[in-house]
């Protein structure tokens, strides 16, 4: 599952890479052959991506996602960061900054002539227009044909007050972060990097600070150490003053902390390399930190002190508690896992999460990767029969199943947003590819109902899912979103938070004032809304909560979204209508709470001017902010709401330093705005007042003044409008049809209770209907489409079910397994409950309530359980069965068979076990030449050798997930000699008795037996067999060459046999074990058939084998008596 969002409103593109504590970052092409190759800002910690592989994954949101600030993959960007404001940026090598990328876009690349002549501020470049104009600017307004209609463009060239500062002595360097403060504050730090791309490391980095708005700046290398290589800057996103530094860890690791806005910095070891850092929300001393070798620390002295919270952290899947939820403001939760790949759910105290301290808010197992905290609700996902199953707990109360329409059947789930106390989610249903399902829940988050089919959906360059919709900021419920419609993509409308969708009204009128042919439906205005790493590629938005009624997007006039022919559109009536402000892309940003808006060009040449609207992009003036064509490469705008100061980055070639434009635009206005300078403004859509169930008027500034507005009032006047059918969605399980009418769907039965509905008590009958959320409209239908309460009925128990809490049909001998009642319908507080385990062990319940939390039971014996449950109450009775397989972990395999056997002879092969008693088990058996295996349930099988020679055998044991192995080799002839021999005592001391040691001294054996006779050793065949006192067994085999000849004959066996005897008798046979230690050999007796070599441990079973052994070398002993021979023939 994952949670996909921006922060604030302003920028709530669902796949909007975040800035996170302030910072942002840009990264040149160019440097890597071309792609995109941001370097992560230190070791190990690469941007987070947006989501896992079919899962429940997540995309954060500034100051709710635990990650590292992110360095954003954004290649020469116009862009203003909202609240805290931060930027980084990186430059190409080798050509303008913005070259690669034009190139990559579809934009030509000029010559090297053109180029210096671009550099120099000479020759001619393409405006919006298309026209040539003097110095390389076009004036769009040139081609105008009905200045009534047209967007008009300001002919005279305007200066704006600026300065300029290079950052002398950093050419090299190709990465900058940069922060400015914050509100009130004149302070801004920069910190340029040079990253060696063949060294994937920081060789150079260089301090910046200025404390006059970035007129100038002074360098802190000396402040922070002249040998110390910086990596990051930080911010505590509650005190601007406090700045934390990282150290390159391929050098040291260490922060670097200052409390007075970067001026002096205190330097601390750290015992760990931090790869990510989360701030309390609240708490401006308090930091976790998460390490490279996931390990989460936690610091209450902002990071003076380090204290390990706990090992196994999941990355980014760590948040700090959320005030009004959780009680203790220290409170961390986290994912964590076991050591055998599991994860689940953990809360402790930050500086107090000891074993006995964490708990465990989710009981079981939860998939990886799936732990998202926010806002309310934390959410985990649990897949179980091949299916992902969703849980949501509201306020941290008990988790619940999220509940989606019943054939949905997800895939993939992503929370966009938990505002309003309402969960907005993306779901990727089973017929589905390249598009998702918006889905909007009730207050718990539990019951979702479809808000939008069909959404478009892509693939970021982190492999992160990006949703193609936008919250327009400053309007509750108002979105925009793509939809793919029999493959063609088009944009969408709604103003009541998913109840109603439209398409786009395209403008009337063209840039020139040319009328538009353009009929709804056939035609339409679409807009791209991904929040593009790459401004030179399409995909620019942007929207303010200080200027609700603005929103300026890139896109295209027709009947579907087109990556080409991308013009830039304004609505200044929130979306209503819109006007073409250019032909080609440009950003821009919001000045003066929207009040004036900027305009930058998006080309892969340097420019030396912008353009500026006072009317809502009605009309627009072109004003100079260097006197020296600059590559662009970011732009920073001033913190606080008025934003009347701004900082544009860039070089005037790749060989010059850093050059920072700071542009006042103060001086554009005449004087503060007057009361009179204002007119109201009533949101609507398509004429409808009532949004959301208000009316709500604006004041917005007189398109003819050119006064500063100053602080932003919001609206001016909202008042209730009375509830009607529009004010009401869908309630679950109901679905809306052609004639206006919610009715149930063929899944859903209306008359289904909650199953906590108990028989006197009350419950709430929908009436198919449900409010939006945060809708606030009063009387009228309200009272008709809002659920009654009802008594409930009783009703006899139906639909019992009972399964275990992970959702699986085995269990751990000694351990807990938690068993889980379900029970569709029925009283349950008036109910009995009867839980037999199977074991000879039941329990009894009066009421499900007291079984919420489930039903821990421990088995102690392995097997196959019946569980049955029974419920009861005065009006029936259901019942339930789980068959539940208990199981203990198997830790050995040892696969017992003679070592030497007869050919046609009927051999057995037996598994043994440890420990013997493990539960159901599936033995794979592999022998001879045999291409397809066995696959039995028992542990011992009967089979025969038709030929000579030498066999494998092996037999592999299926238990649950783990699969264990043994393999062994049998030799086959059609005879052989035996022969039983002993050793002296002192062997025994050193026998361990195992397979090992006995392989080991059968080898030995063998040596001995071949130099004191001279007999071939392919001849013998020595095998030690278990227990005590140490034995083995001698063979005599009859050896062929490998030509099939000169094959050793009964009478030749019988030569070697004798042979051995008597130097077996001789004492003559004997090994050196260590020094010090002779081992003398001996002849025992013979025995009647091939010995086995049973297990490697002194089990019962192998015990009782030995004993027969006895039994049998003692019958043996007794023929031999009438022999008078010491071999015998097999």
């Amino acid at each position: 599952m994952g949670k996909v969002g921006a922060g604030g409103g302003s920028q709530a593109r669902l796949s909007a890479l975040l800035a996170g504590a302030g910072l942002l970052v840009l990264c040149a092409p160019g440097v890597c052959g071309g792609g995109s190759c941001c370097p992560p800002p230190h070791p190990s910690s690469a941007p987070r991506s947006a989501s896992t592989p079919r899962g429940f994954s997540h995309q954060g949101r500034p100051g709710r996602a635990p990650a590292t600030p992110l360095p954003l993959v954004v290649r020469p960007l116009f862009s203003v960061a909202p609240g805290d404001r931060a930027l980084s940026l990186e430059r190409a090598r080798g050509t303008g900054a913005s070259m690669a990328v034009a190139a990559r876009s579809g934009r030509r690349r000029r010559s090297g002539a053109d180029q210096e002549k671009a550099e120099r501020g000479e020759g001619a470049s393409r405006s919006p227009r298309g026209v040539l104009r003097d110095g390389g600017q076009q004036e769009p307004g040139t081609l105008e044909r009905d200045p009534d209609k047209a967007t008009r463009f300001r002919m005279e060239e305007l200066r704006l007050t600026s300065t300029t500062f290079a950052l002398t002595g950093d050419s090299a360097h190709n990465q900058a972060m940069v922060h400015w403060s914050g509100h009130n504050s004149s302070v801004i730090l920069i910190l340029t990097k040079l990253y060696d791309y063949n060294l994937g490391s920081i060789t150079e980095s260089s301090l910046w600070r200025s404390t006059d708005y970035g007129t100038t700046y002074e360098k802190l290398n000396d402040k922070v150490g002249l040998k110390t290589i910086l990596s990051y800057l930080y911010v505590c996103p509650t005190n601007k003053r406090k700045i934390m530094l990282l150290t390159d860890p391929e050098i040291e690791s260490s922060l670097l902390i200052s409390s007075d806005e970067g001026a002096t910095y205190q330097k601390y070891r750290l015992n760990f390399y931090i790869q990510s850092l989360l701030f309390h929300p609240k708490q401006e001393d308090w930091i976790l930190a998460y390490s490279q070798d996931q390990k989460l620390y936690s610091s209450a002295e902002f990071g003076r002190r380090w204290q390990l919270i706990q090992e196994g952290v999941v990355p980014n899947r760590f948040y700090w508690s959320v005030m009004g939820s959780n009680k203790e403001p220290d409170l961390v939760h986290l994912e964590a896992r076991t050591v055998d790949g599991h994860s689940h759910y953990l809360t402790c105290r930050m500086q107090n999460c000891t074993e006995a301290n964490r708990n465990q808010p989710f009981p079981g197992y939860i998939d990886p990767d799936s732990l998202i905290v926010q806002d309310h609700y934390v959410f985990v996902q649990l897949t179980s029969g091949g299916r992902p199953h969703y849980y949501v707990s509201y306020r941290r109360n008990a988790f619940a199943q999220m509940k989606l329409p019943k054939y949905a059947l997800p895939k993939d789930m992503h929370v966009i947003s938990t505002d309003e106390n309402q969960v907005f989610a993306a779901v990727q249903e089973w017929n589905q590819n390249d598009t998702y399902n918006l889905y909007i829940s009730d207050t718990r988050g539990v019951y979702f109902t479809l808000a939008l089919e069909n959404v478009q959906s892509s693939r970021g360059p982190e492999g992160n899912i990006m949703i193609d919709l936008y919250e327009v900021a400053g309007i509750k419920g108002m979105f925009l979103a793509n939809k793919k419609i029999d493959n063609q993509v088009k944009t969408f409308i709604t103003y009541n938070k998913g109840r109603d969708w439209r398409l786009l009204q395209a403008p009337d009128t063209d840039l020139r004032g040319d009328p538009v042919h353009c009929l709804l439906p056939y035609c339409s205005l679409h807009l791209h809304l991904k929040v593009s790493e790459n401004p030179y590629t399409s995909g620019i938005i942007a929207s303010k909560d200080t200027a609700p009624s603005i929103i300026v997007a890139s896109g295209n006039i027709g009947s579907e979204l087109s990556d080409t022919d991308i013009s830039m559109f304004v609505s200044s009536d929130a979306g209503n209508t819109w006007r073409q402000i250019f032909e080609e892309e440009h950003s821009v940003l919001y000045l003066d709470q929207g009040g004036v808006l900027v305009a930058m060009k998006h080309t892969s040449l340097p420019i030396r001017h912008l353009w500026l609207s006072f009317d809502e992009g009605r009309s627009w003036s072109k004003y100079s902010f260097t006197s020296i064509p600059l590559f662009v490469d970011g732009v920073l705008g001033e913190p606080g709401e008025e934003t009347l100061i701004m900082t544009v980055f860039g070089h005037f070639s790749h060989r010059s330093e850093w050059q920072l434009v700071k542009v006042d635009y103060k001086s554009i206005f005449d004087r503060r705005c007057a009361e009179e300078d204002y007119r109201p403004w009533q949101l609507h859509s398509q004429g409808e007042a009532c949004i959301m169930g208000a009316k709500r008027i604006y004041k917005k500034r007189k398109s003819e003044r050119k006064c500063m507005q100053g602080k932003y009032a919001g609206a001016m006047e909202s008042e209730p409008c009375v509830c009607t059918e529009a004010d009401f969605d869908c309630d679950y399980g109901y679905e809306r049809h052609s004639n206006g009418q919610c009715l149930p769907a063929f899944w859903f039965n209306p008359s289904s209770l909650s199953k906590d509905c108990s028989l006197g008590q009350s419950y709430l009958n929908s009436t198919g209907y449900r409010k939006v959320v945060s809708n606030n409209c009063t009387d009228g239908v309200r009272e008709q489409y809002t659920a009654k309460p009802q008594k409930c009925p009783g009703k006899a128990p139906r639909g019992l079910r009972i399964v275990t809490a992970d959702g699986k049909l085995t269990a751990e001998q000694g351990h807990n397994v938690t068993l889980m009642v379900q029970l569709e319908e029925g009283d349950v507080q008036r109910t009995l409950i009867q839980v037999d385990f199977g074991d000879g062990i039941a329990v009894s319940y009066v009421n499900l309530s007291s079984m919420e939390d489930g039903i821990k039971h421990v088995y102690q014996n392995v097997g196959i359980f019946r569980v049955t449950v029974q419920v009861d109450n005065s009006l029936g009775s259901d019942s339930a069965v789980l068959y539940l397989h208990v199981t203990c972990p198997l830790e050995h395999v040892h696969l017992s068979l003679p070592f030497v056997t007869t050919k046609n002879k009927e051999v057995n092969a037996t598994a043994v076990l440890w420990p013997s008693q493990v539960g159901t088990l599936t033995y794979v058996w592999w022998y001879g030449n045999n291409t397809e295996p066995l696959i039995t349930l028992e542990g011992s099988i009967s089979f025969r050798f038709t030929s000579e020679g030498m066999n494998t055998i092996t037999v592999q044991v299926s238990a649950g997930n783990a699969i264990l192995q043994d393999t062994k080799t049998i030799a086959v002839y059609e005879e052989f000699r035996s022969l039983r021999l002993s050793f002296s005592p002192n062997l025994d001391d050193y026998n361990p008795d195992i397979p090992e040691w006995r392989r080991d001294i059968g080898r030995v054996i063998k040596k001995s037996l071949v130099e004191a006779t001279g007999v071939p050793g392919q001849h013998i065949l020595v095998a030690v067999l278990p227990g005590l006192p140490t034995t083995a067994e001698l063979f005599v085999l009859p050896y062929q060459d490998p030509a099939g000849e000169n094959k050793r004959s009964t009478d030749d066996l019988e030569q070697i046999s004798e042979l051995l005897i008597h130097t077996l008798n001789q004492n003559s046979v004997h090994f050196e074990l260590k020094p010090g230690v002779r081992v003398l050999v001996h002849a025992a007796h013979l025995t009647a058939a091939p010995l086995v070599d049973l297990t490697p441990t002194h089990s019962g079973s192998a015990m009782l084998m030995l004993l027969s052994v006895v039994f049998v070398g003692l019958a043996v002993f007794v023929i031999y008596k009438f022999k008078r021979k010491y071999f015998h023939s097999c």
